[in-house]
């Protein structure tokens, strides 16, 4: 299968590192023009400069996603320089745990403001680029947790499922101007997350300890790749997928409702670890 996407011109946001970095520069080697974004500026001028592709080819810059005026202004200037976008990769936003007793309604409206906004404010802004070329690809890259909710981690859950509901909203309401719409929906991607929670675990933990643990509710035995990700992305910004629009696609290894038990499969493990510093 020979995916072309040379010339396309994508945007994807959350890109100065993990998920967002591994597709941004997956389409640049693929031979599209790439702008990219994050808050950090140092970050995301350095993600621009290491992309295999030449500069005229790559836009970095610092967006906030909550600003509504910045994030209208970082499009306009990549469809004005490259007259038009064709994809939009949703990727800023990082989970954020909590639970009803430790959380406060603004700790939610502030991840909020950055998923559920943030992705709705990028959206809005590409959107008349695409209708007036009737071409559009935008991709959701969402978390498992948003189709299968949790007992634990209550932003990400119902912040993360507004965000799958609002990609399989545009993917029935935008085909009609030829811009299909689809949620990529994450398991266990190691981005470099899974080494903080490791260190979050204390003393008297291997990493290979950790790992067997965490693993133990994805079928496929391993942790996600970036680079799983930037494959499937990808394809449906190609014209292979061009009949695929409101689809949620699990990129988890397998994962599914197992996702429920690994907070109290965690909360065991910490106790079982602190049960055997007791008895030493």
């Amino acid at each position: 299968m020979n995916i072309d996407l040379r010339e396309k011109r994508v945007i994807v946001t959350g890109a100065s590192r993990g998920i967002g970095y591994a597709i941004a520069s997956a389409f640049a080697e693929n031979g599209a023009r790439v702008a990219i974004c994050a808050r950090n500026e140092t970050a995301i001028k350095e993600a621009g400069a290491t992309m295999e592709a030449p500069s005229a080819n790559i836009i970095a810059r610092s967006v906030d996603v909550t600003d509504t005026r910045a994030v209208k202004a970082f499009v306009n200037e990549v469809a004005e320089a490259w007259g038009g976008v064709d994809v939009l990769v949703n990727n800023a936003g990082q989970g954020k745990g909590g639970s009803l007793d430790t959380l406060s309604p603004e700790d939610i409206l502030e991840h909020a403001n950055v998923l559920q906004m943030g992705h709705f404010r990028f959206v809005q802004a590409v959107v008349p680029h695409m209708r007036a070329q009737r071409w559009g690809r935008i991709i959701e890259i969402n978390a498992l947790a948003g189709t299968i909710p949790t007992p634990a981690g209550i932003p990400s859950v119902i912040n993360r499922a507004s965000c799958v509901a609002l990609s399989k909203s545009l993917g029935m309401s935008l085909p009609k101007d030829n811009i299909l719409v689809n949620s990529l929906n994450m398991g266990w991607i190691d981005t470099g997350q899974w080494e903080r929670h490791f260190q979050e675990m204390g003393p008297g933990v291997t990493r290979e300890e950790f790992d067997e643990m965490v693993l133990k509710v994805v079928p496929l035995g391993r942790y996600g790749k970036p680079e799983d990700v930037a494959g499937m992305a990808l394809f449906l910004s190609s014209d292979y997928a061009s009949f695929i629009s409101g689809a949620s696609i699990d990129i988890a290894g397998g994962m599914g409702g197992q996702i429920a038990y690994f907070p109290t499969l965690k909360s065991d493990f910490a106790k079982s670890i602190q049960a055997k510093h007791e008895k030493t």
